[in-house]
């Protein structure tokens, strides 16, 4: 029985690989369903599936009043508890990158609306705090972190 567990587990598996490499008429979520995968013995799984999805969200591949994949859909595509994704879209929504809609579904969250100097300057401190603490945690130069995004945003580089 175990074995034909793990054989089957294993043949889902090729089936989605297969599905993911083979389709040339992928939306966006399925695309993005097929992209999405774990790092072995790296940050707990449910930040790993927050950080990819704000990628995505960053890189433009989910934009703002986007539908977000179901939760089941990530659990379903990655192989891992119900649980564990709820959470990572629990995150998403405490930070504001994604809204929760009982009934409907997750949605990229829209920009929001334009602060005024004082509130901006408290959201950009947060955020580079934030922001630090992660690069710090991933092993990644502050400067360096700085650099890319620069390039990013066409600025050129720092010194």
């Amino acid at each position: 029985a175990a074995a034909w567990r793990g054989f089957l587990i294993l043949a889902l598996a090729l089936m989605r690989l297969k599905l993911c490499v083979l389709s040339n008429t992928m939306n966006t979520i399925d695309q993005l369903l097929c992209d999405l995968a774990l790092s072995p013995g790296g940050a707990p799984i449910y930040l790993q599936i927050r950080d990819q999805l704000l990628a995505a969200m960053g890189a433009g591949v989910l934009a703002p009043g986007d539908r977000m994949p179901t939760m089941r859909e990530v659990a379903v595509a990655m192989r891992v508890d119900l649980n564990t994704v709820r959470r990572a879209y629990e995150e998403l929504e405490r930070m504001g990158a994604v809204v929760l809609q009982q009934g409907r579904g997750s949605f990229v969250a829209e920009p929001a609306a334009t602060l005024d100097a004082a509130a901006r300057a408290g959201r950009l401190e947060a955020l580079v705090a934030q922001v630090e603490g992660l690069s710090a945690a991933q092993g990644v130069e502050i400067k360096d972190l700085a650099r890319a995004l620069l390039t990013r945003a066409g600025e050129g580089e720092i010194g």
